[in-house]
């Protein structure tokens, strides 16, 4: 059978459409990184979310691997800003502490609904650094319109879970020592090697400190009140890029807590 030369270019024509077709919607699917959502998922009592599900955070859970727990509530996402790294695959795990909410995040095809009682997941791979927003695309009350969140997408040396907290004295009496106890939380599976850094009038003390992946170091630093001198003085500590501050009072003598009671003569 003769078919002519025009008859063959669109034949060659529509198999090339085809074949796009078909690679757009392979793409699309899977080359992504991109899991479809999973209904496998055990059920949750939004009324007691913080017992089933957790705090709203991010797990380092495997190498370049991480879990993020998010809770959707009018009008809100927890965490937010989500951060995690790139070059890593991230899966979601969403509920809702209320009504029906979707989590979608804009420029990727995350798109999932998120209902109360339920937990949706979807497993995504993040190459490259940028900053996405996340919308609620089911509409959730009055104030629908302004439900929206964060998700950055750091470089990969400049992303950790470290945690800083400080108890410090407020107030003491001259001559006694003031107490700072300092606790660094890692929550990478890797050892974390890091600096704390002191300050206080013109005192600077480090410490070296080594905090296990997933657990929590503490030290404590303490200064003389003689060394300062009566009255207000600022402090700073330092862990990496985190900072926690305050201001010790130092007084002549502490004053007696009242108890408010009357002593009848």
């Amino acid at each position: 059978m003769n078919i002519h030369s025009y008859e063959k270019l669109w034949l060659i024509a529509a198999l090339l459409l085809i074949v796009g077709f078909i690679a757009t919607i392979t793409y699309g699917s899977v080359g992504l990184g991109i899991a479809m959502i999973d209904d496998s998922e055990d059920t949750v009592n939004p009324g007691s979310l913080d017992e089933d599900f957790g705090e709203p955070r991010v797990e380092h859970v495997g190498e370049n691997e991480y879990e993020a727990y998010v809770i959707a509530q009018t009008f809100t996402y927890r965490p937010d800003p989500i951060e995690v790294p790139a070059d890593s695959e991230v899966t979601f795990y969403v509920t809702s502490r209320d009504v029906i909410h979707s989590f979608s995040v804009v420029g990727t095809n995350v798109n999932t609904m998120v209902i109360p009682g339920e937990v949706s997941s979807m497993t995504v791979e993040f190459d490259d650094p940028g900053e996405y927003g996340i919308v609620c695309n089911e509409y959730c009350g009055d104030f629908h319109h302004t439900m929206e969140g964060q998700l950055h997408v750091v470089p990969e040396d400049e992303f950790d879970m470290t945690e800083l907290s400080v108890e410090a004295d407020d107030e003491v009496e001259l001559g006694d020592e003031a107490t700072f106890n300092v606790s660094v939380e890692n929550g990478m599976l890797d050892d974390l090697e890091t600096t704390a850094s002191f300050e206080i009038g013109d005192e600077t003390v480090e410490e070296e400190i080594t905090v296990a992946g997933e657990s929590t170091e503490e030290t404590t630093f303490t200064v003389d009140s003689s060394d300062l001198g009566e009255g207000d003085h600022d402090w700073t500590i330092t862990v990496d890029d985190y900072e926690e501050s305050g201001t010790l009072t130092v007084v002549d003598e502490l004053e007696e807590e009242n108890d408010g009671g009357n002593n009848d003569e």
